[in-house]
């Protein structure tokens, strides 16, 4: 038998870890227990878009597909990122033999930072360009060279413990994505994220359908499926017109192209240098991510360039006709600090919006960021852009397969039992819907939550009534967990009725005050005009503290106490008195 040794950071001992799939390939020697099952773990991704993260155990082992992130909404302000509770995987960090990486987008990625030092840095295995966007995201955290990151082919087998695992491509908009068929000794498990089926992707390589076939014609036990456009009736548009439309907007724009795009989607960077190429424009590219991963991609010739010379700086761009420039930037979510933001606030350090520009916006926004992104569009069209978005033009093509394609996965498949994944629930209920229309019986279609159990075993498959602990966990800065729901709790009240902040120097002889209260207010009233109101409060801070002190009974001051008092009571009466709730904090200073 052959195998080819991964590349290893230096200090580590390659071990043989994965054979050509052409080869002939050993199945798993470890020994098994008959009345044993696999259970298969969402540990986030389907109750969200984004957070991306399943566990599968059997016996000893345990393998955890992809590890990543999601992005706050509304309700959580001052939060960053978003990742998996992997409590669970904490506890049995002993018992896990590897991490699979499906692709390199921030919701498969971006948590490995703040998951693999937990959970004993295990080994991880992902194809050539998402290794490389891994150790770039390591580098930043300073954790590079604590993990082995073993950088496979898609025609290679991996054998860990339990699990056989075989890697067939699929398209989506970031070149090397792959899906997974898992062999256990409870059946044939197909693990497909993010993809669609697109045969004219940018990069010529479309998905492996013969390989689906093959695994349909070994028998599926178990199809996980991507749900994000299961709501979506017909097939999802090739980026190949889409690329057709890139072309058009560089040919007839006058002036400037300012393209904005995810930094990971690889596959539109490429149309875009395509299409300046052809339309004679050169290429500012400007966002720290988006700058990396072009780098990264042309180091590793998943971005090719048509000419030398093409990507110049702004200052040289300045020096050149508009109608022979563009600019790729990030900022198509509306990100407050992104490049495109900047633009449209007038705030970047090198770039101006003139009138004449075109402004592309080539994403669809993630639910939760629709109002960022209008007020960003709406500031670009102020300053005299052009803006061309979804809307307006099919400027955007989605890297997730609609209805006809997911039902063409199942049919190819043949899949006895089917698991909607990766999507809000009204979006796995969809897709569980479709599996029936394709002849999946009702009983062998199983929509789980994050945290429950789908168990599969030689009597059948279950959903188990026990549940793993889940549920966010906050980024927020350096913090990981530190900021929970009660601390969330108390943004949400600052940022809907702000605070009122009450400071009681107070005799601790006599309980009294020795002066009037000194009130601070933010975000709920504006205290110059408002003086009646706070000369009231004031009365009312006296009362409280006069009646609950010493003097009201007690032995000793008991300050918690009278804080405690004045916060409700204050509280209260403010809310009287406005119908408003402000935070209120009291604040005792003892003489």
């Amino acid at each position: 038998m052959i195998f080819r040794k991964p590349n290893l950071p230096t200090g580590r001992q390659a071990q043989p870890v994965a054979t050509r799939e052409k080869e002939k390939v050993a199945t798993p020697q470890t020994k098994t227990d008959n009345k044993a099952a696999l259970k298969i773990i969402p540990l986030g991704g389907i109750e969200e878009v984004g957070e991306n993260m399943t566990v599968l155990e059997y016996g000893d082992d345990i393998l955890v597909i992809d590890m990543g992130l999601g992005f706050p909404d509304e309700t959580m302000p001052g939060i960053d990122y978003i990742i998996p509770n992997t409590k669970y995987l904490e506890d049995n960090k002993k018992r896990i033999k590897g991490v699979i990486i499906t692709h390199g987008h921030l919701d498969h990625i971006g948590a490995i930072p703040y998951i693999m030092p937990k959970i004993g840095d295990p080994p991880i295995y992902t194809m050539k360009l998402t290794g490389e966007l891994i150790k770039k995201r390591l580098e930043e955290f300073h954790l590079l060279g604590r993990s082995q990151i073993h950088e496979l082919n898609k025609d290679d087998v991996l054998t860990l413990g339990n699990f056989r695992i075989r890697f067939f491509r699929i398209n989506h908009n970031i070149p090397d994505g792959v899906g997974l068929a898992i062999n256990t000794p409870t059946g044939l498990l197909i693990y497909a994220t993010d993809w669609k089926f697109d045969h004219t992707p940018v990069d010529g390589r479309p998905t492996e359908f013969d390989k689906l076939a093959k695994f349909g014609g070994e028998g599926v036990a178990l199809l996980m499926s991507d749900s994000t456009n299961a709501e979506k009736p017909g097939y999802s548009m090739s980026e190949k017109t889409l690329g057709d439309t890139i072309d058009r907007i560089m040919s007839d724009a006058k002036g400037r192209v300012i393209f904005a795009t995810f930094s990971t989607l690889i596959s539109r960077v490429q149309q875009v240098i395509d299409a300046a190429y052809k339309s004679n424009r050169k290429i500012v590219i400007t966002g720290r991510s988006l700058v990396n991963n072009v780098e990264i991609c042309l180091a590793t010739n998943y971005l090719k360039m048509p000419a030398k010379g093409m990507i110049i700086k702004m200052e040289q761009a300045k020096k050149l006709p508009d109608n022979q420039v563009v600019i790729l930037t990030t900022g198509s979510q509306g990100e407050e600090a992104s490049a495109l933001a900047r633009i449209a606030r007038s705030e970047h350090k090198t770039i101006e919006i003139k009138k004449g520009d075109t402004c592309v916006v080539s994403a669809s926004p993630i639910p939760g960021n629709e109002r960022a992104v209008s007020g960003i569009l709406s500031n670009l069209a102020r300053l005299g852009a052009k803006v061309l978005y979804q809307k307006i033009l099919d400027i955007h093509t989605s890297g997730h397969a609609y209805q006809e394609d997911l039902k063409l996965m199942i049919s190819l498949t043949k899949p006895k039992n089917f698991m909607p994944i990766h999507g809000e629930h009204h979006m796995l209920v969809a897709h569980a819907n479709l599996a029936h229309d394709v002849g999946v019986p009702d009983e062998n279609i199983f929509t789980l939550d994050n945290g429950q159990m789908l168990e599969m075993s030689g009597s059948g498959v279950r959903i188990l009534e026990a549940k793993i602990p889940t549920g966010y966990v906050y980024v927020d800065g350096l913090g990981v967990g530190d900021v929970g729901e009660v601390v969330l709790r108390d943004r949400q009240v600052m940022s809907k009725d702000g605070m009122f902040v009450i400071i009681m120097t107070i005799d601790r002889k006599t309980s009294k005050l020795t002066q009037a209260p000194d009130i601070i207010s933010r975000g709920f009233i504006y205290m110059k005009g408002s003086e009646d109101l706070l000369k009231e409060v004031k009365h009312e801070v006296r009362k409280v503290v006069e009646s609950k002190g010493k003097n009201g009974g007690m032995r000793e001051p008991n300050w918690a106490f009278v804080r405690s008092e004045v916060r409700d009571q204050i509280g209260e009466f403010l809310f009287q008195r406005t119908e408003r709730r402000p935070m209120v904090l009291p604040v005792v200073i003892e003489v």
